[in-house]
Order: C-alpha cells, then structure tokens, then sequence
C-alpha cells in the first residue's frame, strides 16, 4: 500500500524528531578541537544541568543508553560489590544483566511488572543490611516496557530512614525532560539518561548525571574503565572539549533540543505530558481496555501500555495499524511479547497530534475485529479540552 502523509511514530522511543532540530543538525562538521566548538560545548554541558536539575557535572557519551547504564556500574563499583535492584520489567532486567556481568552480587527485587520499585521493599532491604554491604541502589525512573513510574522521592526517603549509605543511581531513559525529575533535590547519585526520547533527538547521545559522592566512589572503584571514564571525560570537558571524537552534530541538536525545552520552561513540558498521559488513560478506559499498570500513583506520562483482551494478539493489531494507517505502535516485550501494545506520547507531541494517534488505534481495534467499545477518541478530547491550559 501506498502512503501519503507523514508517518506516526508512536512508539515510547526513538520519538519524533522537530524540525528545528534536525535543522541544526543539518550543518557542516566543524573540528571538534577548535575554538567553535568549546563555545558549543561548554553550553550544552551547562544547559543539561537545567534538565537533570543538578548543579554537578553531567557526563555525555556518544552511545545509546545501555552504554551510560554500563558508565554508572564501572565508574562507581567494583567486583564483587552487592547492589540492590528492583524488577519492573524488561529494562531493569537488562541493567541487571549489565551489572552481573561485570561481577556485581545482585540482590533483586522480584515484581509484577504492573508496579513499580517499592519504598517498602528498599527500606527493609537496607535496614536488614546491618554490615552496609549494599553499595548502590538502582532503579528504572519510568519503565519503558510497562508504562510504570518508580516514585524515586520515595525510596531516597527509604534509605534515609534505614541510615544506609549506599549511592542512588536512576535510569531515566524515558523520563528525562517527559516527566518531573530531580536529580539533586531527590539525592542521586548517579542519574541515566538517553538523547532519543523526551530531549527529542536522534538516538547516539547518552548521560551520566554525577553527584559529589558518586565522585568520591569512583576514586576507589577498581572496574576497568577507559571509554566510559568520568575523569577522562571531566577535565577536557572543563574546556568544552572531549577526550575522543563526539557526536559533533548531534551536539548541535542537543543545543537545539534544550532551547526549545527553555523556551516552554520544564513545567509546561511537565504539565503537557500529564494532559497527554491522562486523555490517553481516559480513551483506553473507554475502549473498555485495560491500562497495564495498576497503581494510579505510579502511571507514566510519557507511555501508556495497554492490555489486550484474552485470546487476542497486540502484534496483530499493531500489524493491521500499520498496513493501514501508517502508524508505529510499541510491541511487548519480553513476556509482555503480544500481551500489551504500547502508545508513545512523549517529546515533541502536541493535541492533534495525540488525537490523530488514538484515532488510529481505534480504527484498528474495529479493522482486526477486537472488542471494544467506541467512544475512546471522544473521551480523550473531552479530557484534552477540560484540562487545556491557554
């Protein structure tokens, strides 16, 4: 089949890339030890710190996101080190696969995948660590697989309580710059973040957000380390400068990126996400469908996962919206494989474009026969137009 029109690429990431950003992109690759790109990347440098909300350093590698999970393990830990983790489905399975590769004693956290890391759960772990064994505590931020959000405030005050000195390190892959996020004011230590979701560029940048104590850890940390070495990193990043070839023109759109997310003040962007997140709820709950995750408190805002009815394929139905509308869904992944399909609302998104998103998935449910009810597209635009903010 022939289409016109753009493409809706729904999926929670890689997101829509704006204009304005693949137009800053567009450019000549200037030399990445001259005095034009020091000035660039000094402000990139400084301008993530806004995103995070740190006033420490903020790392960035040219990679994809694994590569910063696999930075905040050997830059503050050694072989041999326990570590606590909590499954929340198929992205904190992969950074515990990271993390016992490199040797870590990995004390994780079994879960449901509908909920996510509990308070609870850390406190008990930690208070019950009477030696203070545990050297880090990690946890997915948002779980792209799910749409589960860990409430980090929470469990910083779980390890506060319990008067455990483990380092806090957070994946914040599909959250940063999508949902509220406070690197310093929360106490982490080391945050994770990735460039192709909510800071709205191409996949190929990656972050490591660094607290003073997760500076002081990697002082006697002993993995080895070359490429993701924070202090190889942080002297040349002094000058604006890097110690190997970045991703000059992806830095470009990072500057970019950032200006626009200014422009609109992290609030709004905040608050726009929240809307979105909420119509979606509102036409899933419609459709007569349910929402994969369980706890109000803990829905994401930048996907929403939905559980298909029993006996009926999400990858089907995926399948038929795409034939027919041109619209990437997210699949299920991992033991959700045809379970739940996952619709992206986060990045460079707007209303209509939400409308015209819920529009196609429930033109598909009708196409592949599904049950459900009509009236879910109705709904969302209700809750759009109840909760606009002019």
């Amino acid at each position: 089949m022939i289409h016109t029109g753009r493409h809706f690429l729904q999926i929670p990431g890689p997101t829509n890339v704006p204009d304005r950003v693949l137009r800053a992109t567009d450019r000549p690759v200037i030399d990445h030890r001259g005095p034009e790109f020091a000035v660039l990347g000094a402000e990139v440098l400084e301008g993530l710190k806004a995103v995070f909300k740190t006033n420490g350093p903020v790392v960035i590698y040219p990679s994809s996101g694994s590569g910063a999970w696999e930075a905040a393990i050997v830059n503050t830990l050694s072989a041999g080190d326990r570590v606590l983790m909590f499954e929340t489905g198929h992205f904190s399975n992969l950074w515990r696969d990271i993390a016992l590769r490199h040797g870590l004693n990995v004390d994780y956290v079994p879960g449901n995948w509908r909920r996510g890391a509990q308070s609870a759960d850390a406190e008990q772990k930690l208070k019950e660590d009477t030696q203070k064994a545990i050297k880090a505590v990690m946890v997915v931020h948002n779980e792209t697989s799910t749409g589960v959000t860990s409430r980090i405030a929470e469990v910083r005050q779980a390890m506060d309580r319990a008067r455990h000195p483990a380092l806090l390190m957070v994946d914040t892959i599909s959250s940063l710059a999508s949902i509220d996020y406070r690197h310093d004011e929360w106490g982490v230590d080391v945050t994770v973040g990735g460039s192709q979701k909510g800071l709205m560029l191409p996949p190929g940048l990656s972050f490591n957000a660094v607290s003073e104590k997760a500076l002081a850890a990697n002082k006697s940390a002993t993995m080895s380390r070359y490429y993701w070495d924070w202090q190889e990193m942080l002297k040349p990043n002094r000058a604006g400068f890097f110690p190997y070839t970045p991703a000059t023109n992806l830095l470009w759109g990072l500057r970019e990126a950032l200006a626009m997310l200014q422009e609109e003040g992290l609030a709004n962007v905040f608050r726009r996400h929240d809307r979105h997140a909420e119509a979606t709820r509102a036409a899933v709950k419609a459709w007569g469908l349910e929402v994969w995750c369980e706890e109000p408190k803990e829905y994401s805002s930048s996907l929403t996962a939905v559980l298909m009815p029993q006996g009926h394929d999400a990858d089907k139905l995926r399948e038929i919206i795409l034939a027919a509308f041109d619209m990437s869904l997210g699949t299920g992944l991992a033991k959700l494989a045809g379970k739940v399909f996952r619709i992206g609302h986060l990045g460079h998104f707007n209303d209509l474009m939400l409308a015209g998103t819920l529009s196609g998935v429930e033109m598909g449910l009708q196409l592949a026969g599904m049950p459900h009810k009509a009236g879910g597209v109705s709904a969302a635009l209700v809750s759009l137009a109840k909760n606009h903010r002019p």
